[in-house]
C-alpha cells in the first residue's frame, strides 16, 4: 500500500505532463485513423482516350468507336503531333489509338495471313490497321485490353460470318454478356481493414505513453533518499517491484481503456467474436508495454533522456513491425529483425484477424501462438528487471 501510495503522489505531481502527452497520442491517434484511406473495395474507372479515325466512320469503324466510347472517357484534342505528344506527357490522355485506313477492309478481308495480322496487332511496333500510343500505366493497360477484346472478337467473327452486320451483331452481343458473381463471404472486410489499422496504431500510442509516463513516474524513485530507505526496509526487491509493476498497469489499463472507448467511436460496431480477439490482443500487447517501460526505467537514471527512448522504443518498433506501415510492403529482411519486438507479434495477430472468415482451431491457432509469445515477453522482461534490481543493490 505504501508503494501505491507513493506511486500516487509522484503521478499526481506529474499529472499535467502526463494528461497532456496522454491526449496528444489519443488526438493523433483518432486524427491519424480518419484521415487515413482503407478503403480495399475495387471501382471500376475508365482510362482517357483519344481517338484518331483515319478510316471512314461506318460500319464495323464505328461501332468499334463507339464501343470504346462506352467504355473510356474520349478526349478531343487538336490533330498535330505536338499536341498529341503534349497530351500524353502531361497525362492528359492514357492511351492513343490511331485507326489506319484500311482498318474496315482489313477486317472483313479473308486473306490468308489475317490471323497473324491481329495476333501482332498489340504486340507489335509493326501494326497495319492500328497504332497506339500509351503512358504505360495502369489506365493505359486496361484500354489496352479493351482494345484487344474487340480486335480478338472481330477476327473470330469475321472468318466465321461475311456479313458486316451480322459480325457486328455477334460482337456486341458477346460484348454484352455479363458474369453474375455471388459474394460467399460474409465478413465486411472494408470495416475489419478499419479497425485493423486502427489496432496497429494503437500499439505505437500505448508503448509510447507507457514508456513515456512510467520512466518519468519512476524516475522520482531513483532519488538516492528514496532509494536508500527502500533498501534498507523491509520489504524484498521482487515485492517492491510487483507492487510498483502493478500500480503502473493501473494506470496503462486506463489509458487502453480510453483507446478501446475511441476505438468503438471510430469504427463502430463489428462482429462479437472479432471485438473480443481485438480487446484481448491490445490489452496483452498493453500489459507487455507496460514491462517493457518497467524494466527500461530500471536501466536509465536521467529523466532528459526519456523523449529519445521513446522515440527509439516506440517509433523504431513502429516502423519495422507495420504500425504505420502495413506488413505486406516492409521487405522480408524488415519483418525478420522485426521478430525479436513485440509489437510484431501484436500487429501479426491483428492482420491474421482480418483475413478469418471461419473460427475453429486452425485458423484460431496462429493467433493464440502470437498472444503466448507476447505473454513470454511480458514475463521475460519481469525477470530481466528483477536481475538488473538486483544486480544495483549489490553495487
Amino acid at each position: 500500500m505504501t508503494v501505491f501510495k507513493t506511486f500516487s503522489q509522484v503521478l499526481n505531481k506529474y499529472k499535467a505532463t502526463v494528461l497532456m502527452y496522454t491526449v496528444m497520442l489519443v488526438l493523433f491517434g483518432g486524427l491519424n485513423f480518419k484521415t487515413s484511406d482503407n478503403n480495399v473495395n475495387f471501382t471500376a474507372s475508365k482510362p482517357d482516350v483519344l481517338i484518331i479515325n483515319e478510316d471512314e466512320n461506318i460500319g464495323i469503324t464505328k461501332d468499334f468507336i463507339d464501343y470504346l466510347s462506352e467504355y473510356t472517357n474520349i478526349k478531343d484534342i487538336e490533330n498535330n503531333e505536338d499536341s498529341i505528344n503534349d497530351a500524353l506527357f502531361y497525362r492528359d490522355v492514357n492511351y492513343i489509338i490511331y485507326i489506319k485506313p484500311n482498318f474496315r477492309e482489313s477486317i472483313l478481308s479473308n486473306s490468308p495471313n489475317k490471323d497473324e495480322q491481329f495476333k501482332q496487332l498489340i504486340s507489335s511496333s509493326d501494326r497495319t490497321i492500328v497504332e497506339i500510343k500509351t503512358t504505360g500505366d495502369y489506365q493505359a493497360s486496361i484500354a489496352d485490353m479493351l482494345v484487344n477484346k474487340y480486335l480478338h472478337l472481330a477476327d473470330i467473327y469475321s472468318n466465321t460470318f461475311e456479313d458486316e452486320n451480322e459480325i457486328i451483331n455477334h460482337i456486341q452481343k458477346t460484348l454484352s454478356l455479363e458474369v453474375e458473381t455471388e459474394l460467399t463471404s460474409k465478413v465486411d472486410t472494408n470495416t475489419l481493414s478499419q479497425v485493423t489499422f486502427y489496432y496497429n496504431f494503437l500499439s505505437y500510442s500505448v508503448l509510447a505513453g507507457c514508456v513515456y509516463v512510467i520512466c518519468l513516474i519512476l524516475s522520482s524513485f531513483k532519488n538516492k533518499e528514496i532509494n536508500k530507505r527502500t533498501i534498507i526496509s523491509s520489504m524484498n526487491y521482487k515485492s517492491f517491484n510487483l507492487k510498483l509493476l502493478l500500480s503502473n498497469c493501473l494506470f496503462a489499463i486506463v489509458l487502453w481503456l480510453i483507446y478501446i472507448i475511441l476505438g468503438f467511436l471510430l469504427v463502430g460496431s463489428i462482429p462479437t467474436n472479432y471485438l473480443i480477439i481485438y480487446i484481448i490482443n491490445s490489452f496483452i500487447f498493453t500489459i507487455c508495454s507496460v514491462t517493457i517501460a518497467f524494466f527500461i526505467s530500471n536501466l536509465i537514471n536521467n529523466k532528459n533522456a526519456i523523449n529519445g527512448i521513446v522515440n527509439v522504443v516506440a517509433l523504431g518498433s513502429s516502423f519495422l513491425c507495420g504500425a504505420f506501415v502495413p506488413m505486406e510492403w516492409l521487405p522480408d529482411f524488415v519483418l525478420k529483425i522485426a521478430h525479436v519486438l513485440p509489437s510484431y507479434w501484436y500487429i501479426k495477430t491483428n492482420e491474421l484477424l482480418k483475413g478469418v472468415e471461419v473460427f475453429n482451431s486452425i485458423t484460431l491457432k496462429p493467433i493464440i501462438t502470437n498472444m503466448l509469445v507476447l505473454i513470454v515477453f511480458i514475463i521475460a522482461f519481469v525477470v530481466l528487471t528483477n536481475i538488473v534490481t538486483k544486480l544495483k543493490l549489490k553495487k
